[in-house]
């Protein structure tokens, strides 16, 4: 039936751009590893994963949040299609594309220099520059929109009695929200965490995209379990 095929061809989209989300984490991890262990001067523990976009090969840095960005999104309309339960309200799936779009826009608007990277420039500047203004709006839906996204899932799934995601994604969300504080304020150079801020961000990168694939991965099973037969 011609139903039927429509449902069954919905259905391979919905799976598709659910995919997305499983590889987002994994693109954007890889990418700014590798960038990280090759680039002069560049600390993993010091320095934050945007200044890898500064220098002759920020370009790369850059394509990394522009590709990350839209496989965030298309996650998002993958959520959205597949209507979890655990993600059921319209805010948590805003959130998770506010997020994708924020990514988006860390590619087009470039960080200030910080914490002496890259080399020959200050630990701080006197005063961020426009492009490293909006950068840093374009990074609050990252690092507090997920986690909002994460508080709500935790509510939406205790209301279904899936306690295990619940705690998980109230867990996520608490541990992204305090290691982008301690990140934050490392690289406002407080002498404890300065040299620890990289670290710190990442901690909150790694948990804010575990999550989303987790979260992807749960909507994807949903997703293949409710696809109609094919009609012979």
């Amino acid at each position: 039936m011609e139903t039927a095929s429509a449902q069954n061809g919905s259905a391979r989209w919905t799976r598709r751009l659910l995919s997305c989300g499983l590889a987002a984490g994994p693109v954007f991890v890889t990418a700014f590893l590798i960038q990280g262990a090759t680039r002069e001067g560049y600390r993993p523990s010091r320095h934050p994963v945007s200044s890898l976009a500064l220098g002759p090969r920020g370009w790369v840095q850059a394509a990394n949040f522009a590709v990350t960005g839209t496989l965030v999104l298309a996650d998002t309309a993958g959520l959205w299609r597949a209507r979890d339960p655990a993600l059921s309200t319209r805010a948590g799936q805003v959130l998770i594309g506010a997020a994708g779009a924020g990514i988006i826009g860390a590619a087009v608007f470039a960080t200030d220099p910080v914490s002496d990277y890259p080399p020959g420039t200050p630990d701080a500047l006197v005063a961020p520059s426009r492009t490293g203004v909006v950068h840093n709006l374009a990074a609050v839906p990252v690092f507090f929109g997920l986690p909002a996204a994460g508080f709500i899932c935790a509510w939406q799934s205790a209301r279904i009695r899936q306690r295990g995601f619940a705690l998980y994604s109230a867990v996520t969300a608490a541990t992204m929200l305090a290691t982008t504080f301690l990140a934050g304020a490392g690289f406002n150079q407080s002498p404890r965490l300065v040299n620890r801020a990289g670290w710190f961000q990442r901690a909150s990168i790694l948990a804010g995209f575990g999550w989303l694939a987790a979260l992807s991965a749960r909507a994807l099973k949903r997703a293949s379990a409710a696809q109609p037969l094919q009609t012979q």
